[in-house]
């Protein structure tokens, strides 16, 4: 990056002035956020301090409510704070940082909930090999992959974006994404553009594809099986499909708000905003939460031993 570039400041000038509409959308991104926050650690709190928790599935999941408060706070305190702003401004680095975690944050979603389809596809077509399959070894060299490989490959993303010559410095979005980062440049090369098309289709399309096909694999198997066999698979796989369907309807929703933003009202690209970056984060939890039976008894077994340790207190 230009030492100039750095200094660079930047208008994301889909902010109106502050006013009741400003303030209300204001309070209703406040209570969202601070639900998400709040069912997230709280899903995690679960999963660390029963031990009964401690599996392939629950630790990919523990990994989605981290990635889920990863992406809700890289773009929500900034958010709140502009909508009280008259001046919505941003660094240029500011705006490449701010970029670079809400990919982080889609595409180690999307790799997670990739290899949990993985966990399910052997939980049910491979029953008996689970355990030996799925070992902790693994568990931990599918984690890194699902980190390091997004990580290192949205790095270079960002060091060529930071690269190009910047004419424009007006964004008319509520936050930075990287397409309208590129679009400030006076020239675009064709590198940036053939990164960016491998970018998505490794971690867009591959995914899907890979947990596509795992289900198709389970429905096969699940088929020739018994109907009890039948719905306790489906009882097993629906918290993680409804997962998946609703990031991908949020993945669609934001491929809208960052591809057609000028042609939508400014409430229609909040709410497209919004839903991507706070809604999956906080469904997923309420998702595993109401639909899984481990994690209810466990909630229901820490409230009884936290009350039954106050009432010894009084």
């Amino acid at each position: 990056m230009n030492l100039s570039d750095s200094n660079i400041t930047l208008i994301l000038s889909a902010y109106g002035s502050p006013g009741p509409l400003s303030y209300g959308f204001f309070f209703v991104t406040l209570v969202l956020y601070l639900t998400t926050v709040f069912s997230n650690l709280t899903l995690m709190l679960v999963i660390s301090l029963d031990s009964r928790l401690h599996k392939p599935m629950y630790i990919f999941l523990f990994n989605l409510a981290i990635n889920g408060l990863m992406g809700s706070t890289s773009v929500c305190p900034t958010i709140l704070q502009y909508l009280l702003e008259d001046l919505s401004t941003i660094s240029f680095t500011g705006c490449l940082l701010q970029s670079f975690f809400i990919n982080v944050y889609g595409t180690c979603v999307y790799a997670i909930l990739t290899a949990m389809a993985y966990d399910r596809y052997v939980s049910i077509c491979n029953p008996l090999q689970y355990h030996s399959i799925l070992t902790p070894t693994k568990v931990r060299l599918l984690l890194g992959a699902v980190y390091i490989f997004p990580v290192c490959s949205l790095i270079v993303q960002v060091y060529l974006t930071s690269r190009l010559p910047i004419c424009k410095y007006t964004i008319n979005k509520l936050f930075c994404v990287s397409l309208a980062v590129v679009n400030l440049a006076c020239v675009k090369t064709a590198l940036d553009s053939m990164y960016a098309l491998a970018l998505l289709f490794i971690f867009g399309f591959l995914p899907l594809f890979l947990v596509i096909l795992s289900y198709i694999k389970i429905l096969t198997v699940s088929i020739k099986a018994s109907e009890s066999a039948q719905m306790k698979a489906l009882k097993t796989c629906a918290p993680h499909l409804i997962t998946f369907i609703n990031f991908s309807l949020a993945t669609l929703s934001s491929v809208i708000y960052t591809s057609f933003n000028d042609y939508l009202s400014n409430e229609m690209s909040i709410l497209l905003s919004i839903y991507f970056i706070l809604v999956p984060p906080l469904l997923h939890p309420l998702i595993y939460g109401m639909r899984t039976d481990e994690i209810k008894r466990s909630i229901v077994n820490i409230l009884r031993r936290k009350v039954f340790a106050l009432s010894f207190l009084e």
